[in-house]
């Protein structure tokens, strides 16, 4: 039985970062600037490992870049990070967790349409074939899926096509090029969580390297629960890739394993969900962008 309350992760960096071994199998993760340093642990059996802390003055607002943290090379497969896990009665992150190096408007960096892609052409294709494995068929009756934090390609299966999959993102231009979708809503999850839509409303909803960017998080996985139908999947994809200043403290501090454990919190802190599972679809390890996945239902009784 993993511990979350007792697990180690990395030791949060300084602004300026550095380089931060780990140097026991037991790895704390300290909240800085919190008047009181409050450590909270997760338990899990791993190697050493290195984190890499690159200065956020080296990467301009535009710079898409890998993250503070390693890939997983070696300790557990991400497919059991989250197996029995006991989580904490609490939530356990403090509101500086989820600060930015840059806060300034989130409509304003988004502003100028970005027609790139964040991930490698093998992670795409990672990303594709694994949708290509849990998605409804194509023209499936009744289904529709939510890409959240979309842009003008949402990664699906080619030729994929639903009766409705809407995009939620910040820019408009982007969404009117995306070809899968059938509708956009232009929205800022930062400002408004809130999402516009009626109860038990989608089948899937996906999120592409994005996750980290959320500063309300647990806001919007409540409402993912909510507009998701009983028994609906939520599958949340992300690599080591992030526009470093707008990436929450929390993402950027900590490696890939941490990253794992904190989305798969959101899930269970929010309720309404299945306990959260994981996978790492990276394609070629050490060679290409790495891929994870953290996935979860909706409880059918929700």
């Amino acid at each position: 039985m993993m511990n979350m309350a007792n697990f180690v992760g990395l030791k949060r960096l300084p602004v300026l970062g550095g380089i931060c071994p780990s140097p026991t199998r037991t790895r704390t993760l300290t909240h800085v600037g919190s008047s009181v340093n409050k450590c909270f642990k997760w338990r899990i059996k791993v190697p050493r490992r290195m984190l890499f802390g690159l200065g956020v003055s080296y990467f301009s607002m535009s710079s898409f870049t890998p993250s503070a943290s390693a890939r997983i090379t070696a300790g557990p497969s991400v497919d059991q990070i989250l197996k029995n896990v006991e989580w904490p009665e609490q939530f356990p992150f403090k509101d500086q967790d989820f600060q930015r190096f840059d806060e300034s408007s989130d409509s304003l960096f988004y502003e100028a349409p970005r027609f790139v892609t964040h991930i490698d052409d093998l992670a795409i294709a990672a990303l594709t074939n694994y949708y290509s494995k849990v998605f409804p068929p194509s023209n499936t009756p009744g289904v529709a899926i939510l890409d959240m934090c979309s842009s003008w390609v949402s990664h699906f299966p080619s030729g994929y096509k639903q009766e409705r999959v809407v995009g939620l993102g910040m820019n408009e231009d982007e969404l009117k090029r995306n070809p899968v979708l059938t509708e956009y809503v232009v929205q800022d999850l930062n400002v408004n969580p809130k999402l516009q839509f009626e109860d038990n409303s989608f089948d899937i909803i996906t999120n592409v390297v994005s996750v980290d960017y959320l500063t309300k998080p647990l806001d919007v996985f409540k409402e993912m629960s909510r507009i998701l139908k009983p028994g609906g999947l939520a599958i949340m994809s992300f690599s080591n890739r992030c526009f470093w200043t707008k990436a929450i403290s929390i993402w950027t501090s900590t490696g890939d394993v941490d990253h794992v454990m904190i989305v798969g919190s959101y899930f269970h802190y929010a309720g309404g969900f299945e306990p959260p599972q994981a996978v790492d679809i990276s394609p070629n390890p050490g060679r290409s962008d790495p891929m994870y996945i953290v996935y979860s239902r909706k409880l059918s009784t929700a």
